[in-house]
Parts: C-alpha cells; structure tokens; sequence
C-alpha cells in the first residue's frame, strides 16, 4: 500500500519516478498480494543517477545483496528515503535519528525519535509505516 502512495503523490506533483524490481520479473507482488508494474529491473536502475531513492521494507533482503555494486553510485544520490524499517542493524543510519515501524522500535539504539511519524535526519528520511505514507512522500 505505502508504496503506491508515495508513487502516486509523487507522480501528481511532476517527479520524474522510477519503479525497480529487486525480482527477475517487472511484476511486483507487494503484501496482501497488490500487484504493482515496475519500469525497470534493479539491475538497469542502478545504472541511473537519482535525487531520491526510496526503499521498501520487503526489498530489504535483496538490496542488501547487491549493495556493492548500488554502493558505487552513492555518491551521485543526494537523498535515500527508508520507509517502516530499521537500517540501525545494517550500519546504515550512522547515527542518524529514524523513526521506525512499531515492532522495530526497540531494535534502535536512539530511541528519542522513534515514535514520531516522519523523521528527517540530514538526508535520512523515515516514517513509522503504512499509516504514515502520505505525510513520508510529501
């Protein structure tokens, strides 16, 4: 649901948007079994520059087994967008204060931000979840 929230707002407000599946396959299947088209496949979005990039929790596991190679045009994305996860675990807050998804509040070591709906920490954007999505995107 959240990821077709922040797709559409911004869409409306003129975002040129990218949508790239982690999987072989340019369907996405997201929970409660939403079907989503994507335009492209990782592989050929990690060849782009960005702005923004906005992460999904459910592509969490394989984004992380290509981090390497999305790792070396890092340097060109000026914002990442985390949405509902904890990066904490991951060592990519870096000591950024997020907000996080109920259940994953406790994995933070910085509670002080936890329960906030939208957090921004320098280029560290993260909402607590679906409920959240619409205020995330803007």
């Amino acid at each position: 649901m959240e990821v077709a929230i922040i797709i559409d707002i911004l869409r409306r407000a003129k975002a040129n948007v990218v949508v790239a599946s982690v999987e072989h396959k340019l369907e996405i299947v997201e929970s409660r079994n939403v079907k989503l088209e994507a335009d492209m496949l990782l592989d050929e979005a990690a060849k782009l520059s960005y702005d923004l990039i906005v992460l999904h929790a459910q592509c969490l596991h394989i984004f992380f087994k290509n981090l390497g190679e999305f790792a070396e045009k890092a340097n060109r994305i000026k914002q990442i967008l985390w949405s509902n996860l904890c990066m904490e675990p991951h060592g990519l807050l870096n000591g950024q204060k997020a907000a996080a998804f109920p259940a994953m509040c406790s994995k933070l070591s910085d509670q002080s931000e936890v329960e906030n709906r939208v957090v921004v920490d320098g280029n560290l954007i993260t909402s607590r979840g679906p409920g959240t999505s619409i205020e995330f995107a803007f």
